[in-house]
């Protein structure tokens, strides 16, 4: 402890970095009945933290080190960091992204003259890239985190905080990728206020250090869900590990939903704009308010990150209302005879529809699918209940991905009963989700590979702006030939998910039986 206690007193970051104001978020704080504190390292000249632990890091290169250079790697705010320090020292700056990384962060790195190199579809792939490049070149490798003058120049956050801060907070809401920033923090916090508690937060996809904590030892994730790409890490350091064992207090974990809804709770606060993963310990904290039922605390989170990517923005305001709970979307049978649409809307009263999909079907009921504005989780349970009374069957989709992701889109029409291949009982349906690189050529790959006796009949494909592409696909395919889709969706290599039993699914696209 002590020796990071020094490091980050000593941390060279504000010959490059700001002081970024500590402030306090009214609305939200009203809204939570707690003092809620942003520290806005959105604020940054790269709009991250990242700043502080590049620039401290290579700020003690020597003068022979920094001739030569440095090379890092990273898909975007440790990119920026790096590119900006060393343009600031004068020196060379190769900075290894993935091939999937978006132009505007390329950009901007571009924009910073450092030296692009695009390699790999994942940060493992470009990290390798990045230490081959430094072996050969004699460059100075960064690293994004796993460093002590890293976690030193990231732990200068909590310096501000504590200075910033009239009194001491009760709570610290912090991100957590790699683990650099709260190790830093937390050392910081636990050698002058151990009664502070040092809380981390990560996505439910991308939760390295929950489980790395819970198993005892560092673990490495098969894969990681890339919505929040600033903490998509699936390894957390040694270094990080060990200061997480020592000085975390609990660990958060939150989902795409829940994010997206933070971001949308800063935009009311700060009319400011977060990433996904600066909005990561404001989630975290909401969360954590709802589970324990804090009151009037003086809680602090750290807006780490505001490199949003403007098309991802469409996403995330689809998703903020239902990551609040203030959206509901249902399934709603109603009987195909004249004035069950009436019925229905006077149940329904003076609710707020932000969707409504509606088709005549064939038989004696059809299926509505809709979005409806509601207060709060307890408020959909009733609006339920109204409805299940009202002798209206019911189904909540709400926390369903294939509804939220494709079938709102796409409600409309079903196969019909009269197709030859399902007549003749030798071909079924299969539905599939499909999630891959969004880069050029990706998804005519997957469109190549499908056999040509495979007839599509759901094809559903939607930009979200994101570092993956989504899609949804129904093929007719001979009962014969289900091992060899099978072991098409295997060598594919894409993440997929097998829908075809899912009751939504059966219900709005499925054929009658």
């Amino acid at each position: 402890m002590d020796d990071y206690l020094q490091r980050i007193l000593r941390a060279s970051v504000y010959d490059i970095a700001i002081e970024t104001p500590l402030e306090q978020a009214k609305s939200l704080s009203g809204r939570l009945e707690n003092q809620i504190w942003l520290k806005r390292e959105d604020l940054q000249p790269v709009f991250s933290f990242k700043l502080r632990g590049a620039y401290n890091r290579m700020s003690k290169l020597s003068v022979d080190e920094l001739k030569k250079g440095v090379v890092a790697s990273s898909a975007g705010n440790h990119a920026q960091g790096v590119a900006l320090s060393a343009k600031h020292l004068s020196c060379r700056a190769v900075i290894v992204m993935p091939v999937t990384t978006p132009a505007t962060k390329i950009n901007a790195v571009n924009a910073l003259k450092a030296e692009v190199v695009l390699y790999g579809e994942t940060y493992d792939e470009s990290y390798k890239e990045a230490l081959r490049i430094s072996k050969e070149e004699n460059l100075t490798f960064i690293h994004p985190f796993d460093d002590p003058e890293v976690i030193a120049g990231q732990g200068t956050v909590a310096l501000e905080i504590l200075r910033q801060s009239e009194k001491p907070p009760d709570v610290i809401y912090v991100a957590v990728g790699g683990g650099g920033l709260i190790g830093g923090v937390s050392a910081y916090v636990k050698s002058l206020w151990p009664q502070i508690e040092v809380v981390g937060v990560e996505p439910k996809e991308a939760a390295a250090m929950t489980l790395s904590l819970e198993k005892g030892k560092r673990i490495e994730l098969d894969s990681v869900g890339l919505f929040a790409d600033g903490v998509a890490v699936r390894k957390v350091g040694e270094h990080t590990f060990n200061l997480a064992k020592k000085y975390i207090d609990r660990m958060i974990t939150v989902g795409t939903d829940e994010i997206c809804a933070a971001i949308k709770d800063v935009f009311e606060d700060t009319r400011s704009i977060l990433e996904p993963a600066g909005a990561l310990a404001i989630a975290g904290l909401k969360a954590d308010v709802a589970k324990r039922e804090l009151k009037d605390k003086n809680l602090v989170a750290i807006a780490c990150g505001a490199n949003m990517n403007f098309d991802r923005l469409r996403f995330v305001a689809e998703r903020a209302e239902l990551g609040e709970e203030r959206e509901s979307m249902l399934a709603v049978e109603i009987p195909e005879e004249a004035g069950s649409l009436r019925k229905l809307c006077e149940v329904l009263g003076e609710r707020s529809l932000t969707e409504f999909s509606y088709r005549m079907d064939e038989g004696s009921t059809a299926q509505i699918f809709m979005g409806i504005e509601v207060i709060n989780s307890l408020d959909r349970e009733k609006l339920i209940q109204q409805l299940t009374n009202a002798n209206f069957k019911c189904m909540d989709l709400s926390e369903d991905e294939l509804s939220k992701m494709h079938l709102r889109h796409m409600v409309g029409g079903r196969l019909p009963t009269s197709a030859k291949e399902l007549r003749s009982k030798s071909y079924t349906e299969l539905l599939y989700r499909f999630e891959f690189p969004e880069r050029p050529g990706a998804l005519m790959k997957f469109v190549s590979n499908l056999k040509p006796e495979w007839s599509i009949s759901i094809f559903h494909y939607r930009n979200h702006g994101a570092d993956v592409g989504r899609i949804v696909v129904g093929v007719l395919v001979a009962e014969s030939q289900v091992n060899d889709w099978n072991n098409f969706v295997q060598s594919i290599g894409y993440k997929s998910w097998n829908e075809s039993k899912n009751p939504a699914y059966k219900l709005f696209l499925g054929a009658k039986s």
